[in-house]
């Protein structure tokens, strides 16, 4: 199969049209696909521009290509479709049914949702700065206003699954390593204790544990694969005997762990709220 060309056409930043093609596309094994990308087109002018480039990628490709829309411009809508190609207009597709279910027009005004989120993006800034501020045991001293804790072996993902649930969702996430000296003691860190409700656990495969720490540092004794095995068997241990809810991230990406992360979060506050 050639490769297919897709136009991420937006009146915006395309960000949405983005992420809902790769959800859509996801679901076409074999088929490669190439992106182009043409944000805040909101002229007549910038449409025109683009009508031409989309007449010459299916010249070049030989097949029309594929083009997702987020236009609330109707003009610009229709002057675009002269072109061969297929369309997938996302809000002609979501918000014309909204309308009819709610009986009521749409005010079709370019990035009013971006004025809305003004305290939402706030949030989320504020708890990247909380997740920066206490990444890798940094500090402990503000774990009473995380969301969540995460805790983990070295390497074992904690960072990356922080920023992105603050970013995301705006969580305030924490997170701290457990290491060889809490796996003698037994025993969690005191600075852990009063937060038992906020902690969950992340744990990875040995072999996948051992190639991303020998990136770091070769061919160490924090590398080897029988520490990593070692320390993986006995952070799993601690979590279990603590009673700490972990999940295993070795073939989940950084996303569907977040994920997972929010239900066990949410379930277990669900659980809290229903003691009386």
């Amino acid at each position: 199969m050639k490769c297919r060309t897709v136009a991420l056409i937006s009146d915006g930043t395309g960000i949405t049209a983005e992420t809902l093609c790769n959800g859509l596309l996801s679901q076409f094994e074999g088929i490669e696909f190439r992106y182009v990308r043409y944000p805040f087109t909101d002229s007549l002018e910038k449409a025109d521009a683009c009508l031409q480039r989309l007449t010459e990628l299916a010249q070049e490709d030989g097949v029309r290509p594929l083009v997702v829309m987020t236009l609330m411009d109707a003009q610009l809508t229709v002057h675009l479709r002269q072109a061969d190609a297929l369309f997938l207009d996302l809000f002609d597709t979501f918000i014309a049914p909204l309308e009819q279910e709610l009986g009521r027009k749409s005010t079709h005004s370019v990035g009013l949702s971006h004025g809305q989120e003004t305290r939402e993006y706030a949030r989320r800034i504020a708890a990247m700065n909380f997740a920066l501020a206490h990444d890798d045991g940094i500090s402990a001293a503000d774990f009473k206003n995380a969301d969540v804790i995460l805790v983990g072996v070295s390497r074992s993902g904690k960072t990356p699954t922080s920023l992105y649930l603050s970013l995301q969702f705006g969580l305030k996430a924490a997170n701290y390593p457990l290491i060889p000296e809490d796996f003698e003691r037994g025993c969690l860190p005191e600075s852990l204790l009063a937060f038992r409700d906020k902690l969950f656990g992340l744990s990875i495969a040995p072999e996948q544990l051992h190639r991303i720490r020998e990136e770091r540092r070769p061919h160490s004794h924090y590398a080897s694969i029988e520490n990593c095995r070692a320390e993986v068997a006995a952070a799993e241990r601690l979590m279990r005997r603590e009673g700490i809810d972990w999940l295993d991230m070795t073939s989940r990406s950084i996303e569907e762990m977040s994920v997972h992360l929010l239900q066990l979060i949410h379930k277990k506050q669900e659980a809290v709220n229903r003691k009386p």
